[in-house]
């Protein structure tokens, strides 16, 4: 069964795979497409509007626990328009897990 993380834009659970990680790095936001960056992480769906949500909420200084954090969009924004041309990624809402009682069922 593969790992669920929640996008911190939308507020939907997902597999990880279909989500970027997002990393502290010297002092600033910074993509972490394969996942094996040090450190707290947080995820986001590959999309601008999810992006644009976490950042409006101040999302990422709240879940890497770093406050006031400041986010280079332009960076992050060239991270997931690489990242989405590499992998076909579709809308939040097919990504998103089947809540567990439909997993459960032995229909």
């Amino acid at each position: 069964m593969e790992p669920v993380r929640t996008c911190l834009g939308c507020r939907r659970r997902a597999p990880r795979s279909s989500l970027l990680r997002i990393v502290v790095c010297d002092g600033e936001l910074t993509a972490d497409p394969s996942a094996v960056l040090s450190g707290r992480g947080a995820w986001v769906h590959r999309t601008d509007g999810c992006l644009d949500t976490a950042l409006s909420r101040k999302a990422f200084g709240r879940a890497l626990r770093v406050p006031g954090i400041e986010a280079d969009v332009t960076t992050l924004r060239r991270s997931l328009t690489n990242q989405s041309a590499r992998v076909p990624w579709g809308s939040p809402r097919e990504q998103a897990v089947q809540p567990r009682e439909q997993l459960m069922s032995n229909d």
